[in-house]
């Protein structure tokens, strides 16, 4: 994440940071807890845009469709946590709203999950299931290195 955020940067790319905001009373992401903070090796800079959200998909209560349209953006690079839930229903949706998505498989990451029938999946596990879910019906799936050749 922080490689391809410096990339950005330094080609002065447009960048929006999503913050989670749960109101879940459960949730390590609520507003009052260290958990919704942005770790600081990917904190905003100067003006770059922090879009807060409450629910998985960054598109849900948030105007950032409208700030994508008013910048004429058409490609989505989208990197950030949890592959399986918040990066998944985000890219879903900017599939569905006819962005070129790309999704960065290195750059995303899920933790370990319990299933409704009680079973255990490792973290990895999750992770590569979103990533096969999502690729070539909602988002292009590639590595950080594909990324930075290719922009």
């Amino acid at each position: 994440m922080a490689r391809l955020l410096r990339h950005w940067r330094a080609r002065g790319r447009p960048i929006f940071h999503i913050q989670h905001m749960s109101t879940e009373p459960n949730s390590p992401l609520r507003p009052e807890l260290p958990g919704k903070s942005i770790k600081a090796i990917v904190a905003p800079l100067g003006c770059e845009p922090v879009i807060q959200k409450q629910v998985n998909s960054a598109f849900i209560g948030a105007d950032l469709d409208a700030r994508l349209q008013a910048a004429q953006i058409e490609t989505l690079v989208i990197v950030g946590l949890r592959t399986n839930h918040c990066v998944s229903s985000t890219a879903r949706m900017a599939g569905d709203l006819d962005y070129d998505t790309v999704v960065v498989a290195d750059a995303t990451a899920a933790h370990e999950l319990r299933s409704y029938d009680g079973s255990h999946h490792q973290a990895e596990t999750a992770h590569q299931l979103a990533l096969a879910n999502l690729h070539q019906e909602f988002a292009v799936i590639l590595t950080t290195e594909q990324v930075l050749r290719s922009s």
